[in-house]
């Protein structure tokens, strides 16, 4: 299934474009709802080469475990550089003392596969737009598009995810994510994509779940 304008495909049991609800919207961009479909969504989702592509969504909502299982060794993601420092540092010493650190690692590898132009699928905790407006600005430089792959669960599944992972985060930062992510996925939801975005998707746990490849087309 080919949604035109993105780059963007669908394969290995995609649904029609309808059932999809694929909207083209003005100057070619793109929302796709995959939501509420009982995992009988896309198997893949493909992109442009050297396209970027981030995935946003609630902590605890399945970020890590989708780029883990899915982004075929291009994904980055804050979580690696965090679990990097963690097995270097004393085991009680505070993560806040050394997240600084762990940001800059995170960031510098970001740079760096942002250089080399390769596609890459970036984890996004969806509370800094400043990182998109990046991830967008150094897409147009190479000429290549940016493309935003939204996980919408509800708090208590992503509180689920946290404590499954047996690792959580304040009740301040949780609310701070809910507001900013709830922002998002409405804006997405009426068309209104981010600043630089060619497309977004809109992803339950379920269609999540389904997906096995988040990938990019050879170059040509």
């Amino acid at each position: 299934m080919r949604i035109q304008h993105t780059g963007v495909f669908a394969g290995d049991g995609a649904i029609p474009a309808q059932r999809a609800r694929a909207r083209t919207r003005r100057r070619g961009r793109v929302v796709r709802d995959l939501r509420e479909r009982g995992g009988r969504g896309p198997r893949a989702l493909t992109f442009a080469a050297g396209d970027v592509v981030v995935v946003s969504g609630l902590p605890g909502s399945g970020k890590s475990t989708l780029l883990r299982r899915a982004a075929e060794g291009r994904g980055i993601d804050s979580q690696d550089a965090r679990e990097r420092w963690e097995a270097r540092m004393p085991r009680l010493l505070p993560y806040a003392l050394y997240r600084p650190l762990v940001r800059i690692a995170h960031y510098a590898g970001l740079y760096r596969a942002l250089r080399s132009g390769a596609g890459v699928v970036v984890h996004d905790c969806g509370t800094q737009s400043w990182v998109r407006g990046w991830l967008a600005r150094a897409a147009a430089r190479r000429g290549r598009a940016l493309h935003l792959v939204l996980l919408d669960v509800d708090p208590d599944t992503a509180r689920d995810g946290q404590r499954e992972r047996g690792r959580g985060v304040s009740a301040y930062a949780f609310a701070r994510h809910r507001r900013a992510v709830g922002r998002l996925v409405d804006a997405v939801e009426s068309g209104r994509l981010p600043r630089g975005c060619a497309s977004a998707t809109l992803l339950d746990r379920d269609a999540a779940g389904a997906l096995r490849r988040i990938g990019f087309r050879a170059p040509v």
